[in-house]
Parts: structure tokens; C-alpha cells; sequence
């Protein structure tokens, strides 16, 4: 069987749970699928909130409250334009936060070109702006790929102890 091996207490499954699990909190943020398509079209280079709701295929009150929660949660932030003879409205713009997602993003494309698009194949390829390289998400460790059966799930803190 495939699976990461659990060192320490997390070897005895049935002795914990993984109530402060980063994956759980991260969907909290971004579990919509609204929300994901935006990050996808802000990797794109989407920045305007229309163009978020048209791109997506989204109602603009959705759009609206997407943007809002990923705002707050600071992936995005606010930044005011103005053109010419209009009101000032904001761009999205990613943040640190933001970006440092796009891995995540990348990985579920990735496997929906391997697994969802078989009779067309992958839409749209990724490619080294500066070598012309293919490109793609990978679980590494000093230089090679590793299997989820040789990952190692290690405890961060003693059995037991608080967790925030």
C-alpha cells in the first residue's frame, strides 16, 4: 500500500487527530471554486474585478464576496485606478501570500491534465520563460522526485502539547 509513514505518536493513528491541520485551515481560505479560478486568473494577470467575474464565469455578487475574503485573508490587495473621466475603482493585485500558492494551483491543474482532459489532452502547457523547459509540480527531496510510500510524516511538537 501507498502511503507516508507517520513517525513518533502520529505512528498510532487511532491516538490523534489532525484538528490543527495546515491542509484544513488552507481550505478554510481558498475551498470554493470561485475562489481557486480567480487565483487562476490572477496568474494569468487578471487584475480588474469585471474581468475577474466575466473570465471566471461568476456572478458579480460572488465575485465580489471571493475577492473580499481573499483580500482579508491577504492573497490579494486593493490597488486604486482611475481612467480617465471615471470614478477611482481597485485592482487585485497578489500578494506574497498570493503567489506563493501558485504551486498548489499548478499541482491541480497538473493532475486534471493527467486525469480529466484524456480525449484532448492538456489545454494549455507550461513552459521556462527562460529556458523553454517544460515545466511541472513535484514533491522533492535532495535532487529527486519522492513517492508519497517513501514520505515521512514527523511530529513538530511533543504529544500532548497545546497547539494554537
Amino acid at each position: 500500500m501507498d502511503a507516508a509513514r507517520l513517525d513518533g505518536f502520529l505512528a498510532d493513528r487511532d491516538t490523534w487527530r489532525a484538528t490543527h491541520c495546515s491542509i484544513g485551515k488552507a481550505m478554510d481560505v481558498i475551498g470554493t471554486r470561485s475562489a481557486v479560478l480567480i487565483l487562476r486568473e490572477a496568474y494569468y494577470g487578471t487584475t480588474r474585478f469585471d474581468d475577474f467575474a466575466k473570465r471566471v464565469g461568476i456572478t458579480e455578487a460572488v465575485a465580489a464576496s471571493r475577492l473580499r475574503e481573499l483580500t482579508a485573508e491577504g492573497l490579494f490587495e486593493r490597488q486604486p485606478y482611475k481612467e480617465p473621466g471615471q470614478r477611482t475603482r481597485y485592482e487585485y493585485v497578489l500578494t506574497e501570500k498570493g503567489r506563493d500558492l501558485l504551486p498548489a494551483v499548478l499541482a491541480l491543474m497538473q493532475w486534471g491534465d493527467k486525469y480529466l482532459q484524456r480525449e484532448y489532452g492538456p489545454p494549455i502547457g507550461l513552459r521556462d520563460d527562460t529556458t523553454g523547459e517544460p515545466v511541472r509540480v513535484e514533491v522533492r527531496s535532495a535532487g529527486r522526485e519522492v513517492p508519497l510510500a517513501e514520505l515521512r510524516l514527523t511530529p513538530n511538537f511533543a504529544e500532548g502539547d497545546a497547539r494554537p
